[in-house]
């Protein structure tokens, strides 16, 4: 006998347990009375962890997606925009070191590949301009601290393509508000005393405090760190790949602005120190500053001395908090009829902003695999476990390629992480090929990638990588990589006199609203 997925039971809040809510039942149409019923409970006792303040552009279409106003989102998330990240010191530990990662692909590209034309140009040049800088507007702008569109561009729409950042507590109250009161969602406010299994393994339901028994048909673990359903319960392994990325410490702070106008800075900064990296991120009313470290290379109070000298004198009364990361994730992601969404799957440092587009992702697949019933879900289960460990694959490549560009040799920190023993095969062989043409999509041949062939450029150019082009037939495009760099030129005239600045724009949307779409 068939049975049907009918419900499903969402244990945690925050953004991971909210956002999924939100995109499983805008699809589903949970709130229509014909859809699916979903119940999500969350606790009074348990905070989030509410760091993740930075997003890629996929949660523009998110947002959209499931019914929010770009408006409405400023108005109460505490927003700005975003245009990418700079890396600041990860190179040489310099002042003047430092290097774009913008969310613009280059000129032309992926059709018209301007990497090695750049570095031919660019060979032996002290004044040639960086690599993001010469096939991309994006980095100017950031400089001028711009925003990515205008008051007249409509809702998630851009001149310049942007992603946001904003204050993870306020969102995850917002999406709350809006899974409720627009989309339907069940809301109990409630602890889990206990989880309840089936004969067949499978998770039945859960006891709480005041609610009693609460079952579904399929249960998603958004617990957070605890891993309630998905570690506890069901008892997957967890995978620890801190032989590969060694950041396990957090130290997060809250910094307010020095004025009520201070400029937003339209972009995340991180700045390589020591034995690990500072986040700075810009909100409307403050700056969201943490210092992720390796406690296996510092102290605790080296590590906040650190981060005290970085935000200075001037804000000293603020105390920061700490936070403990268990650098990896589960064996499997989908075990039963539950599945992990969050940090309940896992976690890595927040270098790159993955972990609220993994959110994303994961609520998007589960929303557009769901299974009509129980016996069809081990089929879906494969298929999201094998995607989901790709992913994560990849940004561990992607963020360690970070450490092993670097030619820092003030500690022990960052020469550890270029020995050959830490990085992985997958991107030791990418590293071969990269020595003699540029990253490309011949690289990525998955339709799961993570990022872009020209992110893995941005970051290797930035970081002063060299490749071999002297085999390659440039000749015969000359004309066309002329032409790309002079309307990036163009672009780049255009934009940085026209754009507003961050917080300029911000005050008129809160004022007047964006047109929607």
């Amino acid at each position: 006998m068939e049975r049907p997925i009918r419900s499903i039971f969402i244990v945690g809040g925050g953004t991971a347990g909210w956002l999924t809510a939100a995109i499983i039942a805008a699809r589903h149409a949970s709130g229509s009375g014909r859809g699916l019923e979903i119940t999500l409970v969350e606790s009074e006792t348990i905070g989030i962890v509410g760091v993740g303040e930075g997003t890629w552009p996929t949660m523009r279409s998110t947002l959209k997606k499931v019914g929010i106003s770009e408006t409405d989102f400023f108005r109460e998330c505490n927003a700005s925009f975003k245009h990418g990240a700079k890396f600041a010191r990860w190179v040489t530990g310099q002042a003047s070191d430092f290097y774009y990662h913008p969310l613009m692909l280059p000129e032309g590209f992926p059709s018209f590949d301007l990497a090695p034309y750049w570095m031919k140009y660019s060979e032996g040049q002290r004044d040639a301009p960086s690599f993001s800088n010469a096939v991309c507007f994006q980095e100017a702008v950031c400089e001028l601290g711009l925003a990515p569109k205008l008051i007249t561009t409509p809702e998630y729409a851009g001149v310049a393509n942007y992603a946001y950042h904003l204050d993870a507590g306020r969102f995850a109250a917002f999406v709350r508000d809006h899974c409720v009161q627009k989309l339907g969602i069940r809301h109990i406010v409630d602890d889990v005393t206990e989880v309840i299994r089936s004969d067949t393994g499978d998770i039945d339901a859960v006891q709480t405090r005041k609610s009693g028994r609460l079952g579904g048909d399929l249960f998603i673990d958004a617990s957070g760190f605890r891993s309630l359903l998905l570690g506890e319960t069901m008892g997957v392994p967890f995978v620890d790949r801190s032989d590969v990325l060694f950041i396990d410490r957090a130290l997060a702070m809250q910094v307010p602005h020095d004025h009520e106008q201070s400029d937003i800075v339209p972009y995340t900064v991180s700045t390589a120190q020591k034995h690990g990296w500072i986040w700075d991120i810009g909100l409307q009313s403050r700056r969201g500053v943490g210092y992720v470290y390796s406690s296996n290379h510092t102290t605790a109070d080296a590590a906040l001395a650190e981060l005290r000298a970085y935000v200075g004198d001037r804000h000293r009364h603020v105390q920061p908090r700490e936070i403990k990361i268990a650098c990896g994730h589960r064996q499997v992601f989908w075990k039963g009829n539950c599945v992990a969404v969050g940090l309940a799957g896992g976690f890595l440092e927040p270098l790159e902003a993955s972990a609220l587009v993994l959110i994303e992702l994961s609520a998007d697949m589960i929303s557009t695999m769901l299974p009509a019933t129980r016996e069809t879900m081990p089929i879906v289960a494969g298929r999201y476990n094998r995607t989901t460990q790709y992913r994560w694959d990849r940004i561990i490549d992607f963020l360690k390629l970070h450490y092993i560009l670097s030619r820092r040799t003030d500690s022990a920190f960052w020469i550890d992480n270029r020995a050959p023993t830490s990085i992985p095969d997958s991107l030791r062989e990418q590293m071969e090929l990269w020595r003699y043409r540029a990253p490309g999509d011949q690289d990525f041949t998955s339709n799961c990638e993570m990022f872009p062939a020209a992110s893995y450029q941005y970051v290797l150019y930035g970081m002063g990588f060299r490749t071999d082009t002297r085999h390659q037939p440039l000749d015969r495009d000359i004309g066309g990589a002329k032409r790309a760099f002079a309307q990036n030129e163009t672009l780049k005239a255009r934009w940085t006199k026209t754009l507003p600045k961050n917080r300029d724009l911000i005050d008129k949307i809160k004022a007047l609203g964006l047109q929607k779409i």
